[in-house]
Parts: C-alpha cells; structure tokens; sequence
C-alpha cells in the first residue's frame, strides 16, 4: 500500500504531468511542421493559439471572476510573451531542426536559472551551456545545415520563455491557474492571428484543416500549459528544472521520430551539454517551492 501510495502522491502525479505536458509540446510541434507548407509558420501559430484559447475558455470560463488592473497586467505581458515565443519558435522551426530549435530556445529558462543565483559552481554550468550554444550555431561546415535567420528567431523565442516563466509566475500567483492560462492563451492569440491572416489569408479557413489544427492546439498548448500550471503548485523549483532540462533532447527525438531530422555527432553533443548545464543548474539551486497557483 505505501508504495502505491507513493506512485499516487502529489508531487508524483505533478511530476508525470510535467513529463507529459513536455512531451506533448514536441509531438505538437512536428505536427505542427508539417503544416507550414499550407499556411506558413505564422498561419500555423495563429491556428494554434485561436482554437486552444477557445478550448480554454470552454474549460475554465474565466470571465466568471472581475480582475483587478495589478491582477490583469502580468496576465496581459504573459500573454503576450506566450504569443511572440510561439510565433519566433514557428518561424525557427520553419529553417532548422526541431531539436536544435528547442535546444538554443532553452537558453531562455536556463538564463533565467543561471541568473537568481550566485553559486560558484554555476559559473560551470553557465560555460557547459554556452559551449552547447556555440557548438550548434553554423559557425563551422558542421553546422551548415542551419541558417542565421533560424537561429535569430529562435534566440527570440528564448527570450519570450524566460520572460514567460517570470510572468506566468506572477499571473499564476495572482490568480486562479486556469484563469491565468486562459486569458495568457486568449491574449496571445489575438496577438498572433492579424500576422497569421497576414500570411495565409483565407487558407485559414480551409475546414480540411481542422482536425490538423486541434491536434496540435491541444498537444502543444491547451493540455501541455494546464498541466503546467498543475504541476507548478505540486512541486519544488528544484524538481521543474531537472525535469525541464530535459525538453532539448524530448525534442531532438520528435524531430527523428516523427519528421526524419537527423542531427550531426557534434549537434546532438551539444544538444547534452544544454541538457546537462540546465540540470546541474537546477540541482544547485535553492529548494524552494514555485509560488504559481495551480489549476484545481
């Protein structure tokens, strides 16, 4: 019984939903992939984050709480960096590989790691990861399936996460969970949707569509950011670093899985030096729970 127990506790459970949210994400994303030929990167993101700010509104109905102006403005710059490090992440994806692409956009969250400490060993970590980040950019014919363009909009969408974790930090804190998430998501898309019409136009409203676009507005939003949210209030910061260090190589997979991307020798060591940096970080970091408010 006690072994049961423990595969049904909370922080169990926050842990498995923090796995699959992960995992959800990068299979969303070569779905996702696969439409850009169809609407381009900006039709896709804008599908996307249209139909998961409707699942979510359907699921958490937030318009029955009356926020207040402190409540709506880390909501509304949460959004907002939900919107943009979508779109930037779609447009990298259009150029390189899943696995890089999420690999240089984690130097977001691990800045933001490596930043709220002053631990020696950190600066250890902060190296191995810049190391990583210098072995995968096309600065050698190793690399020369990658372009700079690719590379630039994913740097963008690294800076959209790390502003993402320390707004959704704050919305979650001052709000319900799936409040926070639902008004983050419904911002974002009325962000996107105006660079998505710009593109695609009326290919948007293509109903052969539809069941590519629920796919992956659940796979890579409307579930994986929930659970999030979930897991967030379950588990210690500790515990959400290690496990999100984990996202480059979660992603390098989908990519050979699911759309053939194979990485060089040299590319997929540098994919675990980002890995390893953002776990040794975490691991070093104070033990402290995450003040997100979780979705009940």
């Amino acid at each position: 019984m006690s072994r049961l127990g423990g595969l049904t506790s909370p922080r169990t459970s926050a842990v498995l939903m923090v796995l699959l949210g992960m995992s959800s994400i990068q299979v969303g994303a070569s779905l996702a992939k696969r439409l850009f030929p169809v609407v381009g990167a900006q039709g896709t993101t804008a599908l996307r984050l249209f139909f998961a700010s409707l699942i979510l509104l359907a699921v958490w109905r937030p318009w029955r709480k009356r926020l207040t102006r402190a409540e709506v403005r880390p909501i509304l710059i949460y959004g907002a960096a939900l919107g943009v490090m979508n779109l930037s992440f779609y447009l990298a994806l259009e150029r390189i590989p899943l696995g890089i692409a999420v690999a240089i956009e984690f130097t977001g969250p691990l800045a933001v790691a490596l930043l709220s400490t002053r631990k020696a060993v950190d600066f250890i970590w902060a190296l191995l990861a810049v190391a990583g980040v210098v072995m995968i950019l096309p600065l050698t014919g190793t690399a020369a399936a990658l372009d700079w363009v690719g590379v630039g909009w994913a740097l963008v969408a690294g800076l959209c996460w790390a502003l993402y974790i320390l707004f959704g930090q704050k919305a979650g804190a001052a709000v319900h969970g799936g409040t926070a998430t639902t008004l983050g998501m419904l911002t974002a898309a009325l962000l996107v949707v105006p660079f998505g019409v710009a593109k695609a136009g009326t290919a948007l409203l293509d109903v052969s569509l539809l069941p590519f676009v629920l796919g992956i507005a659940v796979l890579s939003s409307a579930l994986p950011y929930s659970l999030e949210m979930v897991a967030l209030k379950q588990i210690p910061t500790r515990t959400f670093g290690i496990l999100m260090s984990l996202e480059p190589a979660l992603g390098a997979l989908a990519g050979l899985l699911f759309l053939g991307e194979r990485l060089s020798l040299v590319q997929g060591l540098a994919i675990g030096f980002i890995v390893l940096a953002s776990a040794g970080s975490a691991l070093s970091s104070k033990q402290s729970p995450v003040t997100s408010e979780g979705v009940a």
